[in-house]
């Protein structure tokens, strides 16, 4: 007997879509992450480990370069800081020359990098307010914590002139120097627990302090790519309490032609095995689905994380706040000395 026009569209029909979910189950995803050193590359790993496709997270040179091959369509996906997020988003900065990147989209943000003021217990800094006329390393030209330090500079309407002498040692020389006594307080933007915060600390009889106040509330309002903060206690000795601070997070991002299927099974992966997830590293103990679907996040959510965010029932189907600011321009009127577009991964 031979087969019908029906039965032969229907097989036709079938194969089809056996071979399109063959063709997604098959495809191996590459993440560009960062230094094999660095937390960036534990959070690529770490995803591959709980989601069920192929996946490879591949060391680069960092956030910029990793924008930069996902806008070429060189890569699947990509961990990138928030800033470098929204200045690729919205072609500003590193960025401008580029112009702002349409096709980008976000997934979800991961741990914070917080801004860190570590300060020697013997300068009697309690907070943010005491570093008036000490001795502050705010870090070499073109560093991260630089260029955060610069923006909180501005809205606290501080200069230069401000401090007693301003230092500009790269992050590996500050802690030696806090530790000669050479400088009242060192700033850091980096994931936590960081080796060399450990050893001011541990050696250094130095401190961590709170950053907070109206001055942070404004960059946060001003800046979408910070958010609050917090350096969990514990982490360097039994006797260091939790501390309120402010900075940017790491983000994983996606281009709009990255397969909806895939997002969605990676994103799915990742929350239906979030203790597993988080597990991975310190920095992720404090990830909330809440903040990772929101903060940070700059580009509109891709399609396939968005599918299941929704099916969650985490959020509605009115455009959230990162659909929302998507494509603005960075305000003229708080611009730091230096572009701040840096990589600290």
């Amino acid at each position: 007997m031979k087969p019908t026009t029906g039965s032969l569209a229907m097989g036709l029909g079938v194969l089809l879509l056996l071979t399109a979910h063959a063709s997604v189950a098959q495809q191996t995803l590459t993440i560009a992450t960062a230094s094999t050193a660095g937390v960036y590359h534990v959070a690529g790993k770490a995803i591959c480990r709980v989601i069920d496709l192929p996946c490879e997270a591949e060391p680069s040179d960092g956030s910029s370069a990793n924008l930069h091959a996902l806008r070429e369509g060189n890569i699947d996906m990509a961990l990138a800081q928030s800033d470098l997020h929204y200045y690729a988003a919205t072609g500003s900065e590193g960025f401008r020359d580029h112009g702002s990147d349409d096709s980008l989209r976000s997934v979800f943000s991961l741990h914070s990098e917080p801004f860190t003021l570590v300060v020697s217990r013997d300068s009697g800094i309690q907070g943010l307010d005491d570093l008036v006329q000490r001795s502050v390393n705010i870090g070499n030209p073109g560093s991260g914590q630089r260029g955060t330090m610069l923006r909180l500079m501005d809205a606290r309407g501080w200069s230069r002139s401000s401090f007693r002498m301003v230092n500009d040692l790269p992050a590996d020389q500050q802690s030696i120097e806090l530790c000669h006594g050479n400088i009242d307080a060192m700033v850091y933007t980096v994931g936590h627990p960081n080796a060399s915060v450990a050893q001011a600390i541990r050696l250094c009889n130095a401190a961590l302090v709170d950053v907070q106040g109206e001055a942070i509330d404004a960059l946060i309002q001003v800046y979408p790519f910070f958010s609050h903060a917090v350096i969990p206690g514990g982490l360097y000795g039994e006797e260091q309490p939790a501390v309120q601070t402010f900075g940017v997070r790491a983000t994983l991002v996606a281009s709009a032609q990255t397969d909806p299927d895939v997002v969605y099974r990676l994103v799915a992966g990742v929350f239906d095995n979030f203790t597993r997830f988080k597990a991975s590293h310190p920095a992720f103990d404090t990830l909330t689905s809440a903040s990772m679907i929101r903060d940070g996040l700059t580009a509109p959510l891709h399609e396939g994380a968005l599918r299941y965010y929704r099916e969650q029932g985490w959020m509605d189907e009115q455009p959230g706040v990162s659909e929302e600011l998507s494509g603005q321009a960075m305000p003229d009127e708080v611009m730091p000395e230096e572009p701040a577009a840096i990589d600290r991964e």
